[in-house]
């Protein structure tokens, strides 16, 4: 299977949903159309897979293999692949790392343990992070909750972390606060070795591009793959106004995807992808459910009001 070798994760990088049947197996065929659709946008770093916005927590360890196997043999050519590592110990985080590493992933995007919810210290969430670096050879990237949840990485960590683990190059940011954003773009993009900031705020997205961060990776590039993709060129380009006119119409689509539940929010996109003829069903598993038909009509308006559908659409609803 392909690997992008020396892969430095940077860019715009979607993270793509998971299609299933009624059933809730695998829609393997939509799955391969859902790539294809995503990757067509043009200026793509790297695809995600397997996280949260495959519904990963979910998925069984063979089905994340699967996922990881149909993916390189659709796109893997075309782009490097982030395999998720979502598990709650570090030895399976571990065994996780190695058949992704095998299977031909470019990098792994690392979830903070579910456990640190009950409180963390350095040597816990550096363990972690050197149980999957002994494992795997591919760069790692950190995914940063906000420090409230108890699973983001308070400052001293992360500065240890990086130093103590060469494979961490970047970090996904979902801290949540402009201040701690900045703080993580201003510091950890400039230590003594290369490492990358890739912003998650999808709810306020050209402002955290604005501090600097060097990519980002959200599970909207599902559906918006290119305006975020022009969104990012444009702010590092300096054109402000270009950035303003794509961001008013990323605008209301981060409305309807990250309101609350955030839960929700993979499913909302999974609705976005059926209104626009992209996808033949909404299927979530359980405990997710199916949202309700009101919130289904916000989803649709607010696609008219980015130009992804056609304003009779929401007449003919």
């Amino acid at each position: 299977m392909p690997r992008h070798k020396a892969y430095m994760p940077h860019g715009v990088i979607p993270a793509v949903i998971l299609p299933f049947h009624d059933d809730l197996s695998i829609d393997e065929p939509s799955f391969r159309k859902h790539l294809r659709d995503v990757t067509a946008a043009e200026g793509l770093s790297a695809v995600t897979i397997n996280a949260h916005s495959t519904e990963v927590a979910s998925c069984t360890f063979d089905e994340q293999k699967r996922v990881l196997e149909i993916a390189g043999s659709e796109i893997g050519d075309k782009v490097p692949l982030v395999n998720g590592i979502w598990a709650d110990g570090s030895l399976e985080a571990a065994r996780l790392a190695r058949m992704a590493t095998a299977g031909g992933a470019s990098a792994l995007l690392v979830f903070p343990p579910a456990p640190f919810t009950m409180g963390q210290n350095v040597a816990m969430a550096t363990e972690h992070f050197k149980r999957i670096a002994d494992a795997s050879d591919l760069p790692l990237i950190a995914f940063q909750y906000p420090l409230a949840t108890g699973q983001g990485y308070p400052n001293e960590t992360m500065l240890r972390m990086i130093e103590d683990i060469p494979s961490l190059k970047a970090i996904k940011d979902w801290a949540g606060t402009p201040q701690q954003h900045e703080w993580h773009v201003r510091t950890l993009q400039n230590l003594s070795r290369p490492f990358n900031v890739l912003s998650t705020q999808s709810s306020w997205l050209m402002a955290s591009l604005s501090f600097g961060c060097r990519g980002l990776l959200s599970g909207s590039g599902s559906v918006i793959a290119d305006l975020q993709a022009q969104l990012f060129r444009a702010m590092q380009a300096g054109d402000l106004k270009a950035a303003q006119a794509i961001n008013d119409r990323i605008y209301p689509l981060a409305g309807v995807f990250y309101a609350q539940p955030w839960v929700d929010m993979h499913n909302r996109m999974k609705e976005a992808l059926v209104l626009m003829g992209k996808l033949p069903r909404t299927v979530v598993r359980p405990p997710l459910v199916k949202i309700e038909r009101a919130e289904i009509e916000r989803i649709r308006k607010a696609l008219v009001e980015a130009g992804l559908l056609p304003k009779a659409a929401v007449r003919a609803a």
